[in-house]
């Protein structure tokens, strides 16, 4: 399975129109990948509060179709970062977007932890009240999506799955995507080819939930095996953003995909590093600090094989679910 993960500079001189095109540019361009992830806000900033209701938009509103246009045409599973959503009473909400293949939109998710300690978005924003996965099903004609294509927050996660599908990539490596908008980052090995995405469960996550282990749990027991985490990660706590990426996969035995922006947002300097975690904790590729696609192939036949090989997760004794 390949994946594109987009760290998009945010400038507060671009308008987000001109975003919106630049970036569906981009997610067309990654036609050779099976799944491409994008970064939370970026059409605003996570930190432009003042542009918070400016920008609110609904789930059909101009992100959502030109991401939807763009996976279409891409013919990829697309996780369009997050927007700022504006509910059916007005309420707002940081609300993350998958779409499939086809272009529908397959689920949503409501940020459950939200950022400010009773300032900016704890205060502006709604809250999630539900863990989201979805199943990668890998074929884009086939009959409606696992779960709601709307609001709201697509739902709670459906049960256990029975175990990841294998898929037939031969090794976690890094590349440049074709049209990347950064300087080369590591190829992928010679040879190596990208398997499709059937039946891989995701887990959801944005920026300020990777510090609540407790969601990931909830995530994993309803099968998870890749978690997707769209960020707005400032630069002053980068060591805590790659930290907890790696913890987050080994304690679930998981992939994560960590996405975050580059530039500077209301004032405050982004994070970058984007990162790819195998389920062993290994980081698989990171950027820089500027705008940059990492290109990575994933064995989705690993999350099995390592928590067969070391089954912690068997071991828990608290919080499990009673069927467990």
């Amino acid at each position: 399975m390949r994946a594109s993960v987009l760290q998009i500079t945010v400038r507060p001189d671009e308008p987000a129109d001109e975003r919106r095109a630049r970036v569906g540019d981009l997610v067309r361009r990654q036609d050779a990948s099976d799944l491409v992830v994008l970064p939370e806000l970026w059409t605003v900033g996570a930190f432009a509060f003042d542009a918070f209701h400016e920008h609110a938009e609904s789930l059909d509103g101009p992100t959502a179709r030109e991401m939807s246009a763009a996976a279409a045409q891409a013919r990829v599973w697309l996780h369009a970062g997050s927007v700022v959503e504006r509910g059916p009473a007005g309420e707002l909400y940081n609300t993350s977007l998958l779409f499939g293949p086809d272009g529908r939109l397959r689920r949503t998710y409501r940020k459950i932890h939200r950022f400010g300690f009773d300032r900016g978005e704890a205060t502006l924003l709604a809250r999630g009240v539900e863990t989201v996965t979805a199943v990668l099903d890998g074929d884009a004609t086939a009959g409606p999506a696992t779960g709601p294509t709307a609001n709201p927050a697509s739902g709670p996660t459906p049960g256990p799955t029975t175990g990841p599908t294998p898929g037939p990539a031969t090794g976690s490596t890094a590349g440049p995507a074709a049209g990347s908008a950064a300087g080369p980052t590591a190829g992928p090995a010679a040879g190596s080819t990208a398997g499709p995405a059937v039946g891989l469960t995701v887990g959801f996550a944005t920026c300020y939930d990777l510090r609540f282990p407790e969601q990931f749990r909830l995530l994993v027991d309803a099968g998870a095996e890749l978690f997707l985490v769209p960020a707005g990660w400032p630069a002053a706590r980068r060591a805590h953003w790659s930290l907890l990426a790696r913890a987050r996969a080994v304690e679930s035995q998981a992939y994560v995909l960590a996405c975050g922006t580059a530039g500077t947002h209301a004032g405050v300097e982004q994070a970058g590093h984007s990162v790819v975690v195998d389920p062993w904790g290994e980081v698989v590729a990171e950027a820089g600090t500027d705008e940059e696609t990492l290109v990575v192939d994933l064995d989705p036949a690993l999350v099995a094989k390592t928590r067969a090989e070391f089954p912690a997760l068997r071991d828990r004794v608290l919080g499990v679910p009673a069927l467990r």
